[in-house]
């Protein structure tokens, strides 16, 4: 397949550090077009940015995760709007909650976030949002501040896709659609309007099945598409061309 749009992907991370290049220069190559790199604290903001620069198809996102909330430096918000000015920056991002592991107490979590969205909205750039177990705080902040967007590695219920749709945001999917036990993201997947579906892998996380458990990298996506596409009574490939027209369309790529 062709015309890949991996709209989340972590190739900063350190299980890329031995073999990156290779495999940047193998997904371009096997379809994938272009990439957005999502930053999770100011460090991997910048090697984010480092790698904008040196590839052509990827572009990066700039933000503070809730994992690093609590470690954050006090000028954070003001480092990511330095960030932001990059070429190639095109979204505020990997910000949010999660209250599965709760790295950082959520009051923490909760003031970053919503600092960003108020960054975001100030720049004109869309949220690559975060949601694991935090789905009516993250929904009550989405609906206070109403970012342009997408919740990534959607994990809520259909009706609340719906309510991110209402709010004119984007829902991502990835790997977790192909497990066996992804009725929820599958009704997701079959219930959201097309177009506002992005397609992402998540990389090194969150690996389709049959590679579950295995490194993750955007020339997997066509697992993700496959599965979508058997849901909605669609080609892959429809899929992929579609979600890549709304991710070109969210990010202004």
């Amino acid at each position: 397949m062709k015309n890949i749009f991996d709209t989340h992907a972590h190739y900063d991370d350190e299980r890329f550090r031995d073999d990156l290049e290779e495999t940047l220069t193998a997904v371009h190559q096997s379809g994938v077009s272009l990439i957005i790199n999502c930053g999770c604290d100011i460090s991997s903001c910048k090697s984010t940015l480092e790698l904008c620069d040196k590839f052509s198809f990827v572009y990066g996102a700039v933000g503070i995760h809730p994992h690093e909330a609590e470690d954050a430096p006090e000028n954070a918000i003001e480092l990511i709007r330095e960030l932001a000015k990059h070429k190639k920056a095109v979204a505020i991002g990997e910000i949010g909650l999660d209250y599965h592991y709760d790295f950082s107490p959520r009051e923490i979590q909760k003031d970053i976030f919503e600092k960003q969205l108020i960054l975001a909205n100030e720049l004109d750039l869309p949220v690559i949002v975060h949601d694991r177990e935090s789905h009516q705080d993250t929904l009550d902040l989405l609906t206070k501040y109403r970012p342009k967007g997408v919740v990534h590695c959607f994990s809520g219920s259909a009706q609340m896709a719906q309510e991110i749709v209402k709010l004119g945001m984007y829902i991502g999917l990835g790997g977790a659609v192909t497990f066996k036990n992804a009725r929820k993201p599958l009704e997701v997947a079959q219930s959201i309007p097309l177009d506002r579906l992005l397609l992402e892998t998540d990389a090194p996380y969150m690996s389709p099945v049959p590679f579950r458990g295995k490194r993750n990298d955007s020339s997997l996506i066509p697992y993700t598409a496959e599965k979508i596409a058997e849901v909605r009574g669609e080609s892959a490939q429809f899929i992929i061309d579609t979600a890549t027209e709304n991710g070109k369309r969210l990010f202004g790529i």
